[in-house]
C-alpha cells in the first residue's frame, strides 16, 4: 500500500535537499559548495607563511610548457569523464541492483573538501582534526547500537573506520583471537618468570591452578580483569620482577609463537571454531584464512525457512564443540545478509551464550551489520533510547517483525559490530567501520606498548582517549584517508542516527520495500497465466528477492535458463549504451550443498519444479541444476516512490518486468 499523497509528498520533501538527485537537480548547490570550499582551502594555503611569497607566478600560466601541461591534464580528464559515462547509474531509482545508491551531499562535499587537505588518520601527528572526527563517528555508531560511550562507566565502547565490512570482519577475528588465548599465555608467562599471583580471576585462586579450558572460556571482561589483577599482584610483591614477567608473557603469546607452535606447547587445547550462519558473507571464509585459523574451523550453522540462523542448530553446533572440549572463538550473527537482506536472531545468540556461561563455557558474539546496521537509526528515539515496537509499527504495515525488533535491540549485548557507512549510510566508498563494546580490548592487539603495555602497567598511565589517537597501533590497516572520517562525521551531524534524522530517510526506503513486497502479489496474479512468480523470503530489511518459472516447466535447469533470459534485459552490458537500460537489477543463487534443505524444497514446490532436478552434481545439465537462480532487488534509492507523472518507479519496474518475461517466453 502506497503512502497517502500528502504523507508521501512530505517524505519526499524532507529528503530532497540531501541528494544530488536522479537528474542532477541539485547540481548548482553542489557546485556552489565545492567552489566555496576550494576557494576557502586556497585562502588557507595563501595564509600559511604569506611572507614566503609565491612559488607559481602569474606569468608562469602563460608559458608554453605550462599551457601544454594544462591541455594534457584537461584532455586526460575529459577522456576519463567520457569513460565514466559507461559507469553503472547507481544514483538512479531505475537501479535496483547492488547495495549502492545516490550519495548524501553533506558527506560527499566533506569528502571532496577534506581530500584537499589529505590527512592520514594513522595517528594524531598526521591528522589531528580528522582523527577526532573518526573517533567521534565511532562513538556515534556505538551509541546508535546501544553501547555505553561514557568513559566514566565501564565497559566503554569505541569504533573506527575501515576500508569496508570485510576488513572490519577480519578485525573482529583478530580481536577475538588475541583475547581468547591471552589467559593461557599469561599463565605460561607467570610460570616462565617463576612467579606466583595469589588469588586472581573469577575463581579467586592462584593463576597456576586454573585449567587451560577455564582460561579460554573467560569472557572479554573477565580476561581484561584477570590481566590487570595479575599485573597488580606481581607489582605488589616485587616491582623489579614486573619487566621480566612482561617479556615472558609476550614470548608465550600466540601472536609471537604462531599458531602451530602455540598449540604444540599446549597440546590440551584444540584450535578454535567460529560459527556463522550458512547465509553469511564470504569474507568470513577469507578471514579464517588470513588469521591462520583455517576454513575447516568455520562451522556453517543451518538457516531456517526464511534464511535466518536456526537457533536449534546453533545449540547443536555449540554442544558439539564444547562437549569435545573445542574452544569457540565466536558466533557471528548477521543483521541483514547481503544476499537476501534477512536478519539473524541476535537475541537467540545472546541467550545461547548466557546458557553456556552457566555451564562454564563462553564465546564472543560479533554482529555483521554491514548492510542493515544503519537501519538501527529507525529504532532510535532522538532522546537516546530505543522506540517500542508498537511505536515503530505505526509507520509500517509489516516492519519490524517481533524477531527483527528483538534482533536489533539485542545488538547492544554483542562484543563487536561491523557496519558500512558506504551502504545504508549513503556515503562514498570506501567507508566501513568496526565497533567494539569494550575499548579495553585494544591492549591485547597493540603493536607498540608505548603507554600501557601488555600486562596493564598503571604507572604514568595515559588516558585511553589519548591512547586511541595513535590509531594505527590498534587496527589492521596502516595509512587511511581522513577524508572518509570527515565524510561520515559530517553526515552524522547533519542527519543524526535516530528516527528523526537518517532514520527518516531509511523509513521511507522500508516503506518502498513494503510496497514492492505487497505489489509483488498483485503482479503474480496478473502474470499467473504465463509464469509463477514468488517472493521466496519475506523481507526483513529493504532488500527483496523474486523467483520465477514459466508455466508447465518442471525442470530446474530450464527454469534457471528462463530466469537468466529475463535478467539479461536488466543487467549491465558493456556492449551497449547504459541509457538503453530501462532498469538494472542483480541476482543471487541458492546452492545445493548436500541434502535437500527445507527452504529450497519449499521454493521448488511453490515454483512447480521437480525437486529431483535439484542436485549437487548435475548429470543431465539440460534438466538438472545445482542452484536456484533468483532476482535480487536492493530498494535503497530514496526516490523509488517518486516518478514521472502519477507513477512511481516500482510500478514502472513491474511493467518492465512483465515485458521482459513476455520477451523471454517468446525466445
Amino acid at each position: 500500500m502506497q503512502p497517502s499523497g500528502d504523507r508521501l509528498r512530505e517524505e519526499l520533501d524532507f529528503l530532497q535537499p540531501f541528494f544530488l538527485g536522479p537528474s542532477g537537480e541539485n547540481d548548482r548547490w553542489l557546485e556552489e559548495l565545492i567552489v566555496e570550499f576550494v576557494r576557502d582551502h586556497a585562502f588557507w594555503r595563501r595564509n600559511f607563511h604569506p611572507e614566503d611569497g609565491h612559488r607559481i607566478t602569474a606569468a608562469a600560466a602563460y608559458r608554453p610548457d605550462f599551457l601544454q601541461a594544462k591541455a594534457r591534464t584537461r584532455q586526460a580528464l575529459i577522456r576519463l569523464s567520457g569513460e565514466l559515462k559507461r559507469s553503472v547509474p547507481i544514483f538512479h531509482p531505475r537501479y535496483v541492483g547492488h547495495m549502492s545508491s545516490d550519495l548524501l551531499i553533506p558527506g560527499l562535499v566533506a569528502r571532496i573538501l577534506t581530500t584537499l587537505y589529505n590527512p592520514n588518520n594513522v595517528s594524531e601527528e598526521a591528522a589531528p582534526v580528522t582523527l577526532t572526527h573518526e573517533l567521534g563517528a565511532g562513538r556515534d555508531l556505538a551509541a546508535m547500537f546501544g553501547f555505553n560511550v561514557d568513559p566514566s562507566v565501564q565497559p566503554c565502547a569505541w569504533g573506527h573506520l575501515t576500508s569496508g565490512g570485510t576488513v572490519a570482519n577480519y578485525e573482529a577475528l583478530w580481536n577475538f583471537r588475541a583475547v581468547k588465548f591471552y589467559g593461557v599465555a599469561l599463565q605460561a608467562g607467570v610460570k616462565r618468570a617463576e612467579l606466583e599471583t595469589g588469588p586472581v580471576g573469577p575463581l579467586k585462586q592462584d593463576l597456576a591452578e586454573y585449567s587451560e579450558w577455564e582460561l579460554v572460556n573467560l569472557s572479554i571482561g573477565r580476561t581484561i580483569a584477570l590481566r590487570r589483577e595479575v599485573a597488580e599482584a606481581v607489582r605488589a610483591q616485587d616491582p623489579a620482577a614486573f619487566p621480566r614477567l612482561r617479556r615472558a608473557v609476550r614470548r608465550e603469546r600466540l601472536e609471537t609463537l604462531g599458531i602451530q607452535e602455540f598449540f604444540a606447547r599446549h597440546p590440551g587445547l584444540r584450535p578454535p571454531r567460529v560459527l556463522v550462519a550458512a547465509s553469511a558473507h564470504y569474507s568470513w571464509e577469507k578471514g579464517m584464512k588470513v588469521m591462520g585459523l583455517g576454513t575447516a574451523q568455520l562451522v556453517k550453522v543451518a538457516v531456517d525457512d526464511h534464511m535466518r540462523l536456526d537457533p536449534g542448530h546453533l545449540d547443536a553446533c555449540l554442544a558439539d564443540a564444547f562437549e569435545s572440549r573445542t574452544p569457540v572463538l565466536g558466533v557471528v550473527g548477521v543483521l541483514g545478509t547481503t544476499e537476501f537482506g534477512t536478519v539473524d536472531p541476535i537475541h537467540e545468540i545472546v541467550a545461547a551464550r548466557r546458557r553456556w556461561n552457566e555451564r562454564g563455557a563462553d564465546f564472543f558474539v560479533h554482529v555483521d551489520a554491514a548492510w542493515g546496521g544503519y537501519l538501527t537509526s529507525v529504532f532510535r528515539d532522538p532522546d537516546g533510547g530505543f522506540l517500542s515496537r508498537e511505536a515503530i509499527r505505526k509507520e509500517f504495515r509489516h516492519f519490524p517483525t517481533d524477531l527483527v525488533y528483538r534482533a536489533f535491540t539485542s545488538v547492544k549485548h554483542a562484543d563487536s559490530v561491523t557496519i558500512d557507512p558506504h551502504k545504508l549510510g549513503f556515503l562514498p566508498y570506501a567507508a566501513g567501520a568496526f565497533v567494539a563494546r569494550n575499548r579495553e580490548i585494544v591492549d591485547f592487539i597493540t603493536q607498540q606498548a608505548a603507554y600501557v603495555f601488555d600486562l596493564g602497567d598503571v604507572e604514568d598511565e595515559v588516558p585511553r582517549e589519548d591512547q586511541l589517537r595513535n590509531l594505527g597501533q590498534y587496527i589492521l590497516e596502516g595509512s587511511k584517508p581522513g577524508a572518509a572520517a570527515a565524510s561520515v562525521a559530517v553526515a552524522h551531524e547533519v542527519l543524526p542516527l535516530h528516527g528523526e534524522g537518517l532514520g527518516r530517510i531509511l523509513r521511507h526506503t522500508i516503506r518502498a520495500c513494503e510496497y514492492f513486497y505487497e505489489s509483488a502479489r498483485e503482479v503474480a496474479e496478473r502474470l499467473e497465466d504465463r509464469v509463477r512468480l514468488i517472493v521466496p523470503f519475506e523481507p526483513d530489511s529493504n532488500l527483496v528477492c523474486l523467483a520465477l518459472n514459466r508455466n508447465g516447466n518442471r525442470s530446474l535447469a530450464e527454469m534457471n535458463r528462463f530466469a537468466r533470459r529475463v535478467f539479461a534485459r536488466m543487467k549491465v552490458d558493456g556492449a551497449r549504451p547504459v541509457q538503453e537500460a530501462r532498469f538494472i537489477g542483480s541476482y543471487t543463487s541458492l546452492r545445493r550443498e548436500g541434502g535437500e534443505d527445507e527452504q529450497c524444497g519449499r521454493i521448488l514446490r511453490e515454483l512447480g519444479i521437480d525437486p529431483a532436478t535439484f542436485v549437487a552434481v548435475p548429470a543431465r545439465p539440460e534438466e538438472e541444476a545445482d542452484h536456484i537462480f533468483i532476482l535480487r532487488h536492493t530498494l535503497m534509492n530514496p526516490f523509488l516512490m517518486d516518478g514521472p507523472g502519477e507513477r512511481n518507479y516500482i510500478d514502472m519496474y513491474w511493467d518492465f518486468l512483465e515485458e521482459a518475461i513476455d520477451a523471454a517466453l517468446r525466445e
